[in-house]
């Protein structure tokens, strides 16, 4: 499909693609949008970054303004991606639209939701939690739902909402279109696409275990006790937004408080902080407020910011799979980026489970990835591009020359 056009979409849907600058569908759009239009289930995995939220988002508001009756639950595993995809849903239904929608999250104020659920929304998004919740205080009547998303599956499984979501789905009708999005298809995957999708049509896109071609990737082996001046000095040579992903919420705010006293803008983001905190965080980072954000896996998935260059694994995540959205934050939408990570001794196991994941080899180990300052040339809001990005995906190994640049600062 060369263009939206081409998928006979509602007149208000077709505008606000064109408001919105979507010319020509991804492969992972190209793929899943035609049958779903048909009221096809389907079982769907793509790489980070490749269009998936506008894959489902675009077929369920055209079933929305298709039609008066009926409504569409959209299921996240985060609070994050679930304010991306209301944004994305808004957008697709134009201004003033009068499709009414909620936002279910943890987090928020009930009585802001239950103002959203007594206008009767015919289109809501939420996490499985927060959605729960209605169900048992009446709240929220799924009876007339034949639209369901769950989307970043295998995400959800990982943080236990498999009760929650087979308690969900006992609200909705049986006849009902569905589709399930996951960057990753384990046997638990499997088996619950069995148990609720219905002759399913299967779309992949790319590998599932490696991240996008335009992701330049390095690797430093280090002590625990280097890590931080490393991360200064690669902040240093660095141009442009920055991810650094650590492993606790206490290190989150701690380094972030760390670094702006060394004069570099930062500030931190984790599961911890209320909601109207984390907007904040969030859309001061989108505006290029302050250049460094420190996350926990929060922020892993679901953060769609044009603008981020660089993503450094601090700490390396505890699920090998985190890797791939981890670095999956920058090249997004065809951009090029770089990620970096640090490896101690006492990370070995986990590095070697990402390696193992990711079918690389990991003899090379002592590398460098950073370029002299002079060639990190600024490219206006374009990510900094490094040298060419490896086909495969795979990191690049540089053997270190002089150990002694990796000694403590004074």
């Amino acid at each position: 499909m060369k263009n939206f056009e081409g998928f006979g979409l509602n007149a208000v849907l077709t505008a606000s693609l064109a408001r919105m600058n979507y010319a020509v569908p991804t492969p992972i759009q190209a793929q899943a949008i035609p049958p779903a239009l048909k009221g096809r289930d389907i079982m769907g995995t793509a790489q980070t970054g490749t269009g998936k939220t506008a894959a489902f988002a675009i077929p369920l508001v055209e079933a929305l303004l298709s039609s008066p009756h009926g409504s569409a639950l959209v299921m996240t595993p985060t609070r994050e991606l679930g304010k991306q995809i209301m944004d994305i849903m808004h957008q697709l239904l134009g201004p003033q639209s009068p499709v009414k929608t909620a936002f279910l999250i943890g987090g928020e104020p009930m009585g802001k939701q239950f103002s959203q659920l007594n206008r009767r929304p015919r289109l809501i998004v939420g996490t499985p939690g927060r959605i729960n919740d209605h169900l048992e205080r009446r709240s929220l009547s799924l009876q007339d739902t034949r639209f369901l998303v769950l989307d970043e599956t295998d995400r959800m499984l990982d943080m236990g909402f498999s009760v929650q979501i087979d308690r969900i789905l006992k609200y909705m009708p049986a006849k009902r279109q569905t589709l399930m999005f996951s960057a990753t298809m384990p046997d638990n995957i499997l088996k619950l696409s069995k148990q609720y999708l219905h002759n399913p049509e299967r779309v992949a896109v790319g590998s599932t275990v490696t991240p996008v071609q335009n992701i330049r990737q390095d690797v430093i082996h280090l002590s625990a006790a280097e890590k931080y001046n490393e991360l200064l000095r690669q902040l240093g040579e660095r141009d442009g937004s920055v991810i650094v992903f650590v492993k606790t919420k206490y290190g989150t705010e701690r380094l972030a408080k760390r670094l702006n006293r060394e004069g570099l803008r930062a500030d931190a983001i984790h599961g911890d902080l209320r909601q109207n905190r984390r907007d904040k965080v969030i859309r001061d980072y989108r505006e290029e407020k302050y250049r460094i954000l420190v996350a926990t896996d929060v922020a892993a998935r679901g953060l769609d910011i044009p603008h981020i260059a660089h993503v450094i694994n601090y700490d390396l995540p505890q699920v090998p799979e985190d890797y791939i959205h981890r670095i999956g934050r920058t090249a997004r939408a065809g951009a090029k980026g770089e990620a970096l990570c640090f490896v101690s001794p006492e990370d070995g196991k986990k590095w070697q489970a990402i390696a193992r994941l990711m079918g690389i080899q990991t003899e090379d180990a002592a590398v460098t990835p950073f370029k002299p300052k002079s060639r990190n040339k600024k490219r206006g809001n374009k990510p900094f591009s490094g040298k060419k990005p490896f086909k495969s995906g795979k990191p690049h190994f540089v053997k270190r020359k002089d150990k002694s640049k990796n000694k403590k600062r004074a």
